[in-house]
């Protein structure tokens, strides 16, 4: 993501990098294995035209596994979670939802799917509740 930053010329949104490790510690999930805590959870990178570079590590520790065609995400970013729920849904009907829309510590309102075609989507929107 760096090396994007430096070919853009732009900066992080949000909260720069974020690691697994940053995830909040909570009772209903188990604790973030110490081995995967540096590698990447979340990344956004605005680069041009309005587009956004997003990523993420695939640690094997949370059930990942990196294969050809999973390695990258289309990601939309709507203006409202109206219509983040609205793509959301199309998008991913018939599909495989591999994160529900949901509040992100993050602070987006965040999903993502595999659709019926086999592409890998996030919707990420940031308008507050």
């Amino acid at each position: 993501m760096n090396f994007y930053k430096s070919v853009f010329k732009t900066e992080f949104a949000g909260n720069g990098i974020q690691r697994f490790g940053d995830i909040p510690q909570d009772a209903a999930h188990p604790p973030v294995a110490e081995n995967i805590k540096k590698m990447v959870l979340h990344a956004e990178l605005p680069i041009i035209a309005g587009h956004v570079l997003m990523a993420t590590d695939a640690p094997k520790e949370i059930g990942m596994t990196v294969v050809q065609g999973n390695n990258m995400h289309i990601s939309v970013e709507p203006e409202t979670r109206v219509e983040a729920e609205r793509i959301f849904g199309a998008l991913s009907q018939d599909g495989k939802i591999e994160m529900p829309l949901a509040d992100m510590f993050f602070g987006s309102y965040f999903g993502s799917f595999t659709d019926k075609y086999g592409i890998n989507w996030m919707v990420n929107c940031m308008e507050k509740k």
